[in-house]
């Protein structure tokens, strides 16, 4: 299946000031979610992001800040998003069946939060190099694991593409040059 930007939505979870620093890898899956941000804003795909417990973990690192226009921000104790019950609502009301998730920790509330959206029938496809966690272990374990839930492990670039699907756009070139 490939994604398309009209039915997918992009959720970032949990990429914050104190917790960043401890992620294997941190500062290049910070900067392969500012892509797909970036991606997002210029292709018209929504964004939905989670915090969890902020004021122990600090809000999401400036990197990735502003959200694109109409970006949601739930706060959340909760290892999986859509135990949240306005989260889960207000990701049901976007009526988007695809979801491309991307944050830290990748075997804890990305884990957690993908196999919750996969209960609930959604296409799940977690952007592997916008993920991280604290041991590299860890995070191939739960790359591991949501494949063999059914989640479709992707990156960066192949979200992009297949949301961009064709060359020789104005949208096309903008996101190359990103790329680069």
């Amino acid at each position: 299946m490939l994604l398309d930007r009209r039915r997918a939505l992009l959720l970032v979870v949990d990429v914050q000031r104190k917790l960043a620093p401890a992620i294997a890898g941190g500062e290049a899956a910070i900067a392969r979610t500012r892509l797909l941000l970036e991606g997002a804003r210029r292709l018209e795909v929504p964004v939905l992001a989670t915090e969890q417990y902020p004021r122990g973990l600090g809000a999401t690192v400036e990197e990735l800040l502003p959200w694109p226009e109409d970006t949601a921000v739930f706060e959340k104790i909760g290892f999986s998003a859509m135990r949240d019950a306005a989260f889960a609502d207000h990701l049901a009301a976007r009526g988007r069946e695809q979801i491309v998730i991307c944050g830290m920790e990748s075997h804890v509330c990305v884990l957690q939060t993908a196999l919750d959206l996969l209960a609930r029938g959604h296409a799940v496809f977690v952007a592997a190099d916008a993920c991280g966690s604290r041991h590299p272990r860890s995070h191939e374990l739960a790359l591991a694991r949501l494949r063999q839930e059914g989640a479709r492990v992707v990156d960066s670039e192949m979200v992009l593409f297949e949301w961009l699907e064709e060359a020789g756009t104005d949208s096309f070139r903008a996101i190359s040059r990103l790329i680069k």
